[in-house]
């Protein structure tokens, strides 16, 4: 069994979102659900980040409740096959054709461009 030192070594996804209504910024953890703090700064934000992540490591070890190890990149190939139809394809094609770039790119800009309008 892991200890609050062991779970606090571990490299937990952190993510940091301005609150443009409130001031101030918004910490998360996403592997560890209901995990989140704030700060008048960046610079507080991420202090009070650490100690909300030990709070809530505590108390989950107290609680004897599952704690998840961190999500890894390592754990994507950043690859996966996708069957279109093909009037898709050929549209896909064509447009990738007049910008110059391979089908390739054009689609993985498509993608991060719509990945954007929902991580927001």
């Amino acid at each position: 069994m892991k200890t609050l030192n062991d779970y606090m070594d571990l490299p937990y996804r952190m993510e940091i979102v301005e609150d443009k209504a409130e001031g101030g910024y918004v910490v998360s953890f996403p592997d560890l659900p209901g995990c989140l703090t704030c700060g008048e700064t960046i610079e507080s934000a991420l202090k009070n980040a650490i100690d909300a992540k030990m709070a809530w490591l505590e108390a989950a070890i107290d609680e004897g409740l599952d704690i998840y190890e961190p999500d890894s990149l390592n754990d994507y190939s950043g690859q996966f096959k996708l069957r279109i139809p093909r009037s898709l394809h050929r549209s896909l094609a064509e447009h990738s054709k007049r910008e110059g770039i391979s089908m390739n790119q054009y689609c993985l800009y498509l993608l991060a461009m719509n990945d954007a309008k929902y991580t927001k």
